[in-house]
């Protein structure tokens, strides 16, 4: 049974403000927007005239006026992903907080769906975009200033986490727990982000310890999606520690280590990347590497909002600035623990 809404009232325009308090729309308009000679009691009076109203300024409106549309565009690469609405929150608080409101475009993994996701933004007025993009895959110039969240490796960047250091931290970790084989286990060898974190892992062994990289995306070409990826079989080789490059996988070398027998972290320790949302509560929580979202979002936007205020919006340039590495945290829980002595060799 459906129920007839009464019909809504519309809010109050500058003619109304205008009338009420005996003065002129353009007067109204000044003293809401800061511009013009209003006096500094008579805006007040106004501003507060409009606030008891319920008047919201018409962006529509504003930006026929300016040019301006007060509305920044996020590409992300993958919404499925849990890692990415925790950015897109982090971005959407800091362009809020300078004023802006955000667009939200999924690029979906596709080289073309991104490209059209960028070009579909710009249609729609965006004064600016930020970008994380596909893997592997270089932002050329938009037709507006466009900052991009990537890994340090990928030129043209605005700002990274420093998934090296993050890397190098996990294995400085790892080594003193007494640590030697190390198997890092990344998604696909063509993410810049993932080989980055490998690199770090590397770059972080000591003197006595050794590293192999398993590449999930090139197993599954062999052996089919989901098949095992053979982790009882390297602790047997005396493997004690299992670098994952992402949370994600992190989780899928637990859920195996566990199905196979092999107790975490008493017979070997798991670690990931991203603290995502479920990692500290899972059994047992995984030891990770965070990112700092707030630093990384504050840092795209404020550059960006920058380059548009000095540049305009319709330049096509992108923020060029060496890029910001934003350092990222080690979180110890309980997935990772001493290497057995027994199993070293």
């Amino acid at each position: 049974m459906s129920e007839t809404m009464p019909p809504t009232r519309p809010g109050p325009n500058l003619s109304r403000i205008a009338t009420s308090l005996g003065v002129s729309v353009a007067t109204v308009s000044n003293a809401l927007s800061g511009k013009g000679r209003v006096s500094e009691q008579l805006a007040e009076r106004i501003k507060e005239h409009a606030a008891e109203l319920g008047y919201v300024p018409s962006q529509a409106g504003r930006a026929l006026r300016t040019g301006r549309s007060g509305v920044i565009g996020l590409v992300l690469p993958d919404i499925a992903n849990p890692l990415f609405p925790k950015l897109a929150q982090a971005i959407e608080f800091a362009a809020s907080a300078a004023g802006y409101g955000v667009l939200i475009a999924d690029s979906r993994g596709d080289v073309a769906t991104q490209t059209e996701a960028i070009n579909r933004l710009i249609e729609r007025g965006v004064e600016g975009l930020v970008i994380v993009p596909r893997r592997a895959t270089r932002i050329s110039a938009a037709a507006c200033p466009v900052a991009v969240i990537d890994t340090g490796s990928t030129p043209g960047n605005t700002v990274a986490a420093d998934h090296m250091q993050g890397g190098w931290a996990i294995a400085n970790h790892l080594a003193e727990l007494g640590h030697r084989r190390v198997l890092i286990i990344g998604n696909n060898p063509g993410s810049n982000v993932q080989n980055d974190r490998a690199g770090g892992v590397r770059s972080g062994l000591r003197p006595g310890m050794s590293s192999a990289t398993l590449w999930i995306e090139t197993l599954e070409r062999q052996g089919g999606s989901g098949c095992s990826l053979g982790l009882a079989e390297k602790v047997r080789e005396g493997y004690t520690a299992f670098a994952a490059l992402s949370d994600l996988q992190a989780l899928r070398a637990l859920t195996e280590l566990q199905r196979d027998g092999i107790d975490v972290p008493s017979m070997a320790s798991v670690t990931g990347f991203d603290d995502l949302i479920w990692s500290p509560v899972i059994t047992p929580s995984l030891t990770t590497v965070a990112m700092d979202m707030h630093t990384i979002a504050e840092i795209a936007i404020s550059s960006l909002l920058q380059t548009i205020k000095t540049r305009g919006s319709r330049e096509g340039v992108l923020v060029t600035s060496e890029t910001d590495r934003v350092p990222m945290q080690l979180i110890v829980r309980q997935s990772s623990g001493p290497a057995d002595p027994t199993r070293i060799s």
